[in-house]
């Protein structure tokens, strides 16, 4: 009997919600559960669904423990359990609500939504059945096949398979995570456009490119930044195995647009105004080209009317229309400069004076980041000062087609030279206050080497700290 009468209330709240809603032109929520309760609620008739409650409008089915359906507004209460299912789509809730006039649900007690292509959570969340977007905010996190996405807001047009994320936001798809302030994401085309305060790492290589505008291309594995890209790369060594010293090398690379090729040529592509700095060694240039994979970095400039590519090490400067930097182990082997080459070394303790050596190409050969032979081919000329117990002794000017330069400790030890070599010895007497009189065809000193703490600004350091983990603390 009891049954009976339950059965009784539940088609009478159906004929009622529907008797509502098609005065309001809308579908109405059909209603089961175990147990019936109605009553009066400012002016608004209430019904209260108590046990195996099932909600039904068109194709979405509610199922949850507690619904309070408010009949006027065909708005419903969902407590305990929640579940909403159309199609494919699934989305649970312990507490939520669902309105029937817009066909929208919201949970705003910790939300999951799936629809088999992707498993989307937050503390807080909506979803509009009629666009089918879900709208979530608070602790997001998207998760696919290849990648997890997480921010504070995100709306998920599924029939886009698009995802439109802000605040904090952070894509990872294996080694490779970009962080920004926006984000949209095409998940099908696995392609991403990121927003402001952008960063692309790479934990395998310890890489960083920073940006306020990121476009990637997973399937292609290539990544552009056009707006204010800056590289940075950490190796991190140590520097005396004896007491463990950690020591990170840092290369930095700034330029005015930026690409990265992450598939098995593992390069990176700098463009117009490119700045380079890594220790003692910084080049200024309009192009480079950075090959991880077999260790190089090219740099050269796009045009005879554009500035020519230049390139310091310690005290030296070299100037050549394209220069090659050989790495090993990400440390500088042997650097190439091809053209119109001079290399320009000061000595230190007489800043006025400038060993000078000019030629179609010239190779430079590093041990342990120190110069310790040049290789000078093609119209070879060269000035290098004398000096006697480090006391200055003239300058010798000469030339030949092969000139070769041993260095030890920063210092000549040895001069080669092949091919018609001639030599012309100038007396101190002739050279003291007159150095400048001493220079090669396209002698320039360039004053803007790049410096470190110009390309790495305080906000990247800053933004490092707040999304990445830091490093191991080490000594300069």
């Amino acid at each position: 009997m009891v049954h009976h009468l339950i059965n009784k209330a539940v088609v009478l709240l159906v004929l009622i919600s529907a008797f509502a809603r098609a005065q309001q032109n809308s579908e109405p929520i059909y209603v089961i559960g175990d147990q019936l309760i109605g009553r009066v609620e400012n002016g608004q008739n209430v019904r209260e669904v108590i046990g195996h409650v099932v909600l039904k409008q068109g194709n979405v089915t509610i199922t949850c423990e507690h619904a309070i359906q408010y009949l006027a507004q065909n708005n419903a209460h969902l407590i305990g359990n929640v579940i909403v299912r159309q199609d494919t789509l699934t989305i649970k809730t312990p507490e939520g609500y669902y309105y029937g006039n817009e066909r929208r649900a919201y949970s705003n007690h910790g939300v999951e939504l799936d629809d088999k292509k992707v498993i989307l959570t937050a503390m807080e969340g909506e979803y509009f059945f009629k666009q089918a977007k879900a709208d979530f905010r608070i602790n997001v996190k998207l998760v696919d096949s290849s990648s997890t996405l997480t921010s504070q807001k995100l709306i998920y047009l599924r029939h886009e398979n698009k995802a439109i994320a802000f605040q904090r936001v952070k894509i990872v798809e294996k080694e490779n995570t970009i962080y920004s302030d926006s984000l949209i994401h095409l998940r099908a085309d696995k392609i991403s456009y990121a927003y402001r305060n952008t960063l692309l790492h790479n934990s395998k290589d310890g890489l960083f490119i920073f940006g306020n505008h990121l476009e990637d291309y997973r399937a292609k594995q290539y990544s552009l930044v056009d707006k204010d890209p800056l590289l940075v790369q950490f190796d991190t060594t140590y520097n005396d195995k004896k007491d463990s010293v950690l020591r990170i090398d840092t290369l930095i690379i700034k330029s005015l647009k930026m690409e990265a090729y992450r598939d098995s040529s593992n390069r990176f592509i700098a463009i117009d105004s490119v700045k380079i700095y890594r220790g003692d060694f910084s080049s200024v240039n309009d192009f480079s080209f950075y090959n991880r994979k077999n260790g190089y970095i090219d740099t050269w400039r796009i045009s005879d009317s554009t500035r020519i590519p230049t390139l310091w090490d310690g005290p030296s400067q070299m100037t050549g229309d394209s220069i090659r930097i050989y790495l090993n182990d990400n440390k500088i082997s042997n650097v190439s400069v091809r053209q119109n080459a001079l290399l320009i070394s000061q000595n230190v303790k007489y800043p006025k004076r400038y060993d000078q050596v000019s030629g179609d190409s010239v190779r430079l050969f590093f041990d342990s980041n120190q110069l310790v032979k040049t290789e000078v081919f093609g119209n070879a000329l060269s000035y290098y000062y004398f000096y006697d117990d480090e006391e200055p002794n003239g300058i010798i000017k000469a030339s030949a087609r092969k000139i070769f330069i041993f260095f030890k400790d920063k210092k000549v030890m040895d001069v080669k030279m092949y091919g018609d070599p001639k030599n012309e010895y100038h007396p101190e007497n002739l050279v003291l206050d007159k150095e400048k009189t001493f220079s090669l065809p396209g002698f320039i000193l360039f004053n803007d080497r790049p410096k470190k703490d110009a390309l790495l600004e305080q906000q990247h350091i800053d933004y490092l700290k707040q999304l990445i983990t830091p490093y191991p603390k080490y000594k300069q």
